[in-house]
């Protein structure tokens, strides 16, 4: 059996299929003409670009709207003023196009790799993708062929790119394997999206495995059987059934209010990126955006978007919510998202420094476009902004204050906003939670980021395998915090939602609901599974849960504790 990580549920039984996608490999070399190898680049991107927009529309018919765009992404970054004045910075310097525009690639994957987030450390597989798609272009390699597998298809890679995953037919394929990728990266969201079962981060998936063989690929658990015996295949295809049983049995909570066992009533919210997945939250049945991370409309640029291009960003959620709330995090850069032209000094730890709303409060201009912006778009739905990285009342204070400002601004120039527009906050530093009766009492509403929470209670960072096993929500000292922090916020009477991956874990919604938590936001593929979750309990149940849980010592007595409970 090997072991790697869960990106996409399910059961996925089938033949391997090894896909080795090889680097394109070219003669370095000097060039003296430098116009016409600069033509040569220009000519290699103009064809990627559009044999990705065919790509695109393909996906977006077969899969999705949301998953097309994932695609189109590939080439907003060929199109990117400072990448491609990289690219012929180094052709006028001799380079050829393939080593130009490889070098830049390298650069840039160079620092999405190093980033702590996840997040952040998977755009570097979609570089990788439009390196080697270009390279092959500049050299004349036709891409290989996977349209025509045979049914019942594992996929076994070292990368699952996505314009690879636009190449194959769904019906065909039962399961994907990968050696890189997790469940952030954007071959994952697809396959959650195409509901095919993948496992990623698989060691040497690619050596192990053969050609022909037959392959259980568990999406729930992240295991990887080989050749299976009689008594294991059957084991799997009974787990199969249940399986898509179970996945059924979802639907009968669409388009139903979520509530618990005994009644009491529960919001369910999405995460999304950008306005556009604010239809993915909208089709799996979402309440409302719960966090809308607004920072990914400066990523991928070599300047800030203008106040306009943000207003039409943010109005575009508003309109596709349709009336439901959507909970605008202001800029969060600093810390493991670095964009360049924001001129943030390097740090020597950045995680600890100029993060998120110290960042916009030492940076005004930058702050109020998007005050304004947000502001703007209040009018075409039910906007909220939220400031993250509070950590203390002073921080709050001035950030309304620009609030108050554009409000000013903006009526002096006879421009319509919600006046009464709802303001809160990300409570995700410990002083943030330790000093919550304070905030709570000039916040709308408390988000609580249980993903930097958890880091910075224990004093870890989630990406070090080192402390690894100190990163977990069900810590006592991250459980005290959120009680904490519920109870504030229901003294005060606000809402208090949560936004954090522990917002989705089964094992953490009986907790959450006894603490009193009124929000679960959560990945729209989430939503469905979310609500059964809290179906199963009765606040009685979840109380008698948390009685016991809270008493517990370690992470190990409470994670097998509510396991039980399921029982």
């Amino acid at each position: 059996m090997l072991k790697g990580i869960a990106v996409s549920d399910g059961i996925g039984i089938g033949k391997a299929i090894i896909i080795k996608e090889k680097i394109p490999e070219y003669n370095d070399r000097t060039v003296s003409d430098i116009s016409a190898e600069i033509l040569r680049l220009d000519n290699a991107l103009s064809e990627f670009c559009r044999s990705t927009e065919l790509l695109a529309r393909k996906i977006e018919q077969s899969v999705g709207a949301n998953e097309a765009d994932i695609i189109r992404g590939h080439i907003s970054i060929v199109k990117d003023p400072y990448f491609i004045g990289e690219c012929e910075k180094l052709i006028k310097e001799g380079k050829c196009a393939e080593a130009a525009f490889e070098n830049v690639s390298d650069m840039f994957i160079t620092i999405f790799s190093s980033a702590a987030e996840e997040l952040i450390r998977q755009r570097a597989a979609d570089m990788r993708d439009v390196k080697n798609s270009v390279l092959k272009n500049l050299m004349g390699i036709q891409s290989t062929q996977l349209s025509s597998l045979p049914g019942n298809s594992v996929i076994i890679t070292e990368e699952l790119t996505p314009s690879m995953i636009s190449e194959l037919d769904k019906g065909k394929i039962s399961a994907f394997v990968t050696e890189t990728g997790g469940v952030t990266s954007h071959s994952a969201i697809i396959a959650k999206m195409m509901e095919i079962p993948a496992v990623m981060s698989v060691q040497n998936a690619v050596s192990i495995l053969n050609d022909g063989e037959t392959i259980i690929v568990d999406g729930i658990k992240g295991t990887v059987i080989r050749s299976p015996d009689d008594a294991e295949l059957k084991k799997y295809i009974d787990l199969q059934i249940g399986y898509n049983k179970e996945k059924q049995s979802l639907e009968l909570f669409r388009g139903k209010p979520c509530t618990c066992a005994s009644g009491e009533r529960f919001d369910v919210f999405c995460n999304i990126g950008k306005a556009e997945e604010a239809n993915a939250a909208v089709e799996n049945d979402g309440e409302g955006i719960g966090l809308m991370r607004s920072e990914f409309l400066f990523m991928n640029r070599n300047t800030a978007p203008t106040e306009q291009q943000q207003f039409e960003e943010y109005k575009k959620a508003a309109i596709i919510a349709g009336g439901r709330p959507v909970i605008i995090r202001t800029l969060d850069v600093g810390g493991d998202k670095s964009i360049p032209y924001l001129g943030i000094p390097q740090e020597d730890n950045p995680f600890l420094g100029l993060r998120a709303v110290r960042y916009c409060l030492k940076n005004i201009p930058v702050f109020k476009q998007q005050i304004r912006a947000i502001l703007r778009a209040s009018c075409f739905g039910n906007i909220k902004i939220m400031f993250p990285m509070i950590s203390e009342i002073s921080e709050l204070r001035k950030c309304k204050a620009v609030v108050e400002e554009c409000k000013d601004e903006l009526k002096e120039e006879g421009i319509s906003f919600d006046r009464d527009i709802k303001t809160g906050i990300m409570v995700e530093t410990p002083a943030a939670a330790i000093c919550a009766d304070i905030l709570a009492k000039e916040c709308d509403f408390f988000s609580i980021g249980t993903n930097d929470l958890t880091g910075y209670v224990m004093s870890c960072d989630r990406g070090n395998e080192s402390v690894s096993e100190l990163y977990s929500c069900f810590q006592p000292a991250v459980l005290r915090m959120i009680e904490q922090t519920i109870k504030c916020a229901k003294n005060e009477h606000i809402p208090v939602g949560m936004c954090g991956e522990a917002a989705a874990d089964p094992l953490m919604i009986p907790i959450l609901m006894s603490f009193g938590l009124d929000e679960f936001s959560v990945s729209p593929s989430s939503v469905l599974k979310v609500k059964k979750y809290i179906s199963s309990f009765s606040i009685d149940k979840a109380n008698n849960i948390r009685e016991n849980v809270i008493s517990m010592s370690t992470v190990n007595e409470i994670i097998q504790y509510i396991k039980n409970s399921y029982q």
